[in-house]
């Protein structure tokens, strides 16, 4: 029994995009579908030399697309400064003393939190907004104060 050569393009498509699902690496499907367009030159008749042309064409320009789409996308926040990753980013706490060291403890969600200020200027108690978390620090920010409505 001898295998057609669309036969090898399809089984090698199905190992890509089984790899694919073990690994999580896109660019696996995308040089499945060079295999897959090799799979369809060979079902048309053409050349052995022909489907690796389709193969690479077909899976090195789709590679190459998503990376390029990849690199141009704005990037995420980092997860300690993201508030789609952590829920207290925005939250405010109020600072009634702030340290020497640039620190203070404020209570936070029940059990009490260490904050230092981030940015210009130097601390002031008030109210501050959450704009990142290490660990069990939490990076703060003045809050904005908004005008009174007229």
């Amino acid at each position: 029994m001898e295998f057609q050569a669309s036969t090898l393009w399809w089984v090698l498509a199905g190992a890509l995009v089984i790899a694919e699902l073990l690994t999580g690496t896109f660019y696996l499907l995308m040089l499945a579908l060079g295999s897959v367009a090799a799979a369809v030159a060979a079902h048309a008749g053409a050349s052995g030399s022909v489907q690796f042309v389709a193969a690479a064409l077909v899976g090195g320009g789709a590679t190459a697309l998503w990376h390029f789409k990849r690199a141009s996308a704005p990037r995420s926040a980092p997860a300690a400064s993201n508030a789609d990753v952590n829920m207290d980013i925005g939250q405010t706490v109020q600072v009634t003393e702030w340290q020497a060291d640039g620190q203070a403890r404020v209570p936070y969600r029940g059990a009490a939190w260490t904050v230092r200020r981030v940015g210009d200027g130097s601390p002031e108690p008030g109210a501050h907004r959450i704009v990142a978390v290490h660990g069990n620090v939490l990076d703060v920010q003045p809050s904005q104060k908004t005008p009174p409505l007229a």
